[in-house]
């Protein structure tokens, strides 16, 4: 009697209603724990000659034909190992949908289930280490087998998170009491290391946020550079998918089938196939995590199917029930999976070496080595670093890296490395990499020194300011200063391609009602062009040679994305779209004032859709202040101001200054706001000049 009472209160702290476990009495776990062990060979080929013997039809879903009579299966499926070994029955009022022949029970040590030989650990057979099955994990595998104490504790306490008591036994003789415990208290381990974490690297959460605030996020095809953007599909609301079932009291990991309610990029809101317009069991997820699944994997992988436990009393046949919600909906294409893998992989590798940008000054490059890869961003460390802390973030499609060899081949300015030969194991990165920009014929009217135009400043991308070209360079490659800020030896000059959308005819902030920021130091004002030109003596660059194409980009007022703060390009921010012109779009960091926002062309590989973060693994900066996007922390405030005046000041420095400020170690980065791709759309949008 005091047996069945600690069972029962051992399956309260599983979570599990007592009505769970009608057939499991004192008894059978008495013949359980007296069974005789069967050598592993005799096991596998009675096994395999049961499940050759007793296979049924199955249906696209994996649902057995007697789903409804689940008893009856379970009798059917085990009577043919009474003879050598008996089995704890399964409850008959619990609907498990069988695949493979293979039946889900409780964790008793037999059917479906394994200890681990190491730690004690009890769980699903098939997520154990290597082929036997005989230990969770790596770490148990190899403790045991060097048959160190200290390793034993490690490995234990790695587990559960007790250290082994003298009174641990040997896997083979721990009773089924013991078993149970081990594993309500790795469940318990595993739902306190996961609120731990989900405080600690998932404050903020993009459901919510979205939720919470009606927003609407960017598609996915709205970004051609970031993983499945040229291949989404029709992914859309209503799309079916299977995923695991959590509202289940199972110990092994179970499946059903949602429906997509709301997209947020990859994020997408799903509701369990059942529950109509129920939405308290509603949860986001990423569609390409590695969970989600188009209908019909679970029968191909012999998985079960298991309704939510919420609404198992709904229906009485769940087969005619899925039949009927599915005949003629969409799912995610049998390969998404596969097609997901295939856009994470980027052709950039460590070790790999590259010209970019010197952030220091933005006039040259340098040479630079690949650190590590992110979703396609590269950590970059200058090759000179001694201790690689001196590095630059950016996306492999940025226009600020290059081939070896590219500045000496159109006349930009290298630093040449002290480094007089390669590192062992460093390479110079292939030319058709990088990414391609248009071939433009220079032999006609071209751009030519000291023509006026307007340009985004890299120093301070919120402003587009009159600029001059100061230097061609060849196949396409202009070298731009803006007016009123440039140092005397060129030091902050920097370089745009010609068709680049971040720099624009004269007159285009007019037109497009856009506040265009005069030269330092110009008293005239308000700004007029025609005057500007007169008094300066310079001409305006025409306007045929600047890149009027404007794509079908899909963004929206209002949309919300993940962008890189190019004031410090390492960090990726919640954003919004507040501005749409043509292909330029102003984004604005949520939290922030918007004197911080940044223009950015439509194409930018520093844009990206929510979610991206979440799959790749990369570090997201969540909004300056979650509850309201006025109120801002004063110190954070103050730090993002002081980095702001920072790079202004950059511009004010004279040579000498900026040489000093260097020696002192201060750190600028080099801000781009646009790519150099390409589009097929077309429009006319720039204002006749004066002559």
């Amino acid at each position: 009697m005091k047996l069945l009472l600690f069972l029962l209160t051992l399956t309260a702290r599983l979570n599990t209603s007592p009505q769970t476990f009608p057939t499991l009495r004192l008894g059978t776990v008495r013949r359980v724990r007296s069974l005789r062990r069967v050598p592993r060979w005799k096991r596998e080929r009675r096994t395999e000659h049961s499940s050759q013997a007793k296979r049924k039809s199955r249906d696209w879903f994996g649902m057995f034909d007697g789903y409804d009579s689940c008893s009856e299966d379970t009798s059917s499926s085990s009577s043919s190992e009474e003879s050598e070994e008996e089995v704890a029955p399964l409850p008959s009022s619990l609907p498990i949908i069988k695949n493979n022949g293979q039946v889900y029970t409780y964790p008793d040590g037999k059917s479906g289930m394994a200890t681990c030989e190491m730690c004690g650990m009890v769980g699903v057979r098939d997520a154990f280490y290597s082929k036997t099955k005989r230990f969770c994990s790596v770490s148990c595998s190899r403790s045991y087998s060097s048959n160190s104490k200290k390793a034993s504790i490690l490995a234990r306490l790695q587990v559960t998170g007790k250290p082994p008591t003298k009174k641990a036994k040997v896997l083979q003789k721990q009773p089924l009491v013991a078993k149970l415990a081990a594993y309500a208290q790795y469940q318990a381990t595993l739902q306190n290391q996961a609120k731990t974490k989900a405080v600690s690297m998932e404050g903020f959460s993009w459901g919510n946020y979205i939720n919470s605030n009606s927003f609407i996020a960017a598609p996915v095809t709205c970004f051609k550079h970031a993983p499945m953007g040229t291949c989404w599909g029709d992914i859309s609301e209503n799309v079916r998918v299977e995923v695991p079932n959590t509202d289940c009291s199972l110990p092994t990991k179970v499946f059903w089938i949602a429906g997509i309610v709301k997209l947020a990029g990859y994020n997408a809101l799903l509701r369990y196939e059942g529950f109509e317009n129920d939405s308290g069991l509603d949860f986001w997820c990423n569609i390409c995590g590695s969970d989600i699944h188009p209908v019909g994997w679970c029968a191909a992988s012999g998985k079960p199917l298991v309704p939510p436990r919420t609404i198992q009393h709904k229906y009485t046949n769940w087969k005619a029930f899925l039949v009927k919600r599915l005949t003629g909906a969409k799912t995610l294409p049998p390969d998404f999976s596969q097609k997901v893998s295939e856009s994470m992989q980027y052709p950039f590798k460590p070790c790999m070496r590259v010209e970019v940008v010197d952030k220091r000054h933005l006039c040259r490059t340098r040479v630079a080595v690949v650190e590590s890869v992110i979703g396609g961003r590269l950590r970059l460390v200058y090759e000179e670093s001694e201790d690689r802390t001196d590095d630059f973030w950016c996306h492999m499609h940025s226009p600020l890296i290059h081939h070896i060899g590219w500045s000496r081949s159109i006349g930009h300015r290298f630093k040449r490395s002290d480094i007089t030969k390669k590192q062992d194991g460093h390479f110079d990165t292939p030319p058709h990499l990088f990414a391609k920009v248009k071939e433009v014929d220079q032999s006609g009217e071209w751009f030519k020194e000291g023509m006026k135009l307007e340009a985004i400043d890299p120093l301070n991308l919120s402003t587009i300011c009159v600029a001059t070209i100061r230097k061609v360079l060849a196949d396409g490659f202009l070298m731009i200063g803006i007016d009123g800020s440039e140092a005397a030896d060129g030091s902050d000059w920097f370089c745009y391609h010609a068709t680049s959308p971040s720099i624009f005819p004269v007159g285009f902030c007019e037109i497009n009602m856009i506040e265009l920021t005069p030269p330092r130091g110009y008293t005239k004002l308000p700004f007029k062009w025609f005057d500007y030109l007169r008094e300066t003596g310079s001409i305006a660059a025409p306007v045929k040679l600047f890149n009027k194409d404007v794509p079908n980009h899909g963004f929206r007022v209002g949309m919300k994305l993940e962008a890189v703060d190019l004031m410090e390009p390492r960090l990726i921010c919640v954003a919004t779209v507040t501005r749409i012109i043509h292909r330029l779009l102003r984004i604005h960091f949520d939290g922030w004032e918007e004197e911080y926002d940044q223009w950015v062309d439509c194409e930018s590989p520093d844009l990206y859709p929510v979610g991206w973060c979440q799959l790749t693994g990369y570090q997201l900066q969540p909004p300056a202040s979650q509850s309201s996007r006025e109120s801002q922390s004063a110190s954070s405030k103050q730090k993002k101001k002081a980095k702001s005046q920072q790079y202004k000041g950059h511009k004010k420095m004279t040579t000498l200054q900026l040489k000093e400020e260097l020696l002192d170690g201060e750190d600028y980065n080099f801000l781009q706001g646009a790519s150099d791709q390409e589009s097929n759309g077309s429009a006319n949008f720039y204002i006749k000049q004066e002559p």
